[in-house]
């Protein structure tokens, strides 16, 4: 599979393929964030996800992907310090406002940055129509994201510095998204990449929580538990076909895509949450939906 999937970098087809991917990790990634946050300490519920595909990952790293050259290690890391940091303020920022106000925010910033570091790093080249469809989309997350603070009314101005968390965290997201896809290109084997960052990257939040998780009562455990096995299994397909849309096509189209996980948070919480959606945020969903046509389409 890693031969096939190699062979179609640079392709029309893997071109296409990445496109299905960032989707996938759009929506994939959107229940990630909804997981994390949920009713619990988001600090928890990141160490229940963290130690599970810590878990998931000792066979795969031990028994089926190759071992990693002498030259990952140090590309290993570096990645566990940027998601260190990344988890640290993305935590702070969830335990200090709405899911709703924050993650539009993260998820609007990340998207910018990553083309301006992908074009860096890569150099990758945009269009100024695929630039046009870039700004209607992060314009259109930025919207629900300042939609949520009206409703809040009064409260909007207290979640200032959570704002502030929150563009740091997107700033993170450039960061993790841009050298991880680096790390991936530069391993032989793109699944031997995954399988080991998740081993790795599996440490950090649980030992940071072990004091809280040993002042937890029974009741409590259980459901943090169910969560972070759930939480894995979603964290391997959505930062994986991320990851592999970025190894075959370009980096910042992939994330661009991916921050389309706003439109899927919206749904979900109509869909399954029962939110109202209404026409406002609705306008909003089709501009970000438009944006990621348009930054496609002009290819």
């Amino acid at each position: 599979m890693t031969a096939w999937l190699l062979s179609l970098v640079g392709t029309p087809a893997g071109h296409h393929l990445a496109i299905g991917l960032a989707l996938l990790a759009a929506v994939l990634h959107a229940l990630f964030g909804a997981l994390q946050k949920g009713r619990d300490d988001p600090w928890l519920s990141r160490a229940a996800i963290d130690a599970s595909y810590g878990l998931m990952a000792l066979p795969f790293v031990l028994f089926v992907v190759p071992w990693p050259e002498p030259r990952m290690w140090p590309i290993f890391a570096g990645a566990v310090v940027i998601h260190a940091g990344y988890k640290s303020v993305q935590a702070m920022t969830y335990v200090r406002a709405p899911y709703t106000v924050v993650y539009p925010v993260v998820r609007g910033t990340g998207p910018f940055f990553t083309v301006l570091f992908a074009g860096a790093v890569f150099g990758e080249y945009y269009g100024t129509l695929q630039w046009l469809g870039l700004a209607l989309l992060v314009a259109g997350i930025f919207g629900l994201a300042a939609h949520s603070l009206w409703q809040l009314g009064d409260r909007a101005a207290s979640l200032l510095p959570a704002l502030g968390l929150a563009f740091v965290t997107g700033g993170f997201v450039a960061l993790y998204t841009t050298y991880d896809a680096w790390g991936i290109r530069a391993a032989a084997d793109p699944f031997t990449f995954l399988a080991w960052f998740f081993l790795l990257d599996s440490f950090f939040i649980p030992a940071l929580t072990w004091r809280r998780w040993s002042g937890l009562p029974a009741h409590r455990i259980a459901p943090l538990v169910r969560r972070g096995v759930l939480g894995a299994i979603v964290a391997y397909f959505s930062f994986g076909s991320v990851m592999m849309a970025t190894r075959l096509d370009n980096v910042g189209e992939a994330a661009a895509l991916r921050e389309t996980s706003t439109v899927f948070a919206a749904l979900i919480g109509r869909l399954v949450l029962g939110e109202k959606v209404g026409p406002l945020r609705g306008a909003l969903m089709g501009l970000i939906a438009l944006g990621a046509v348009v930054m496609e389409g002009t290819r």
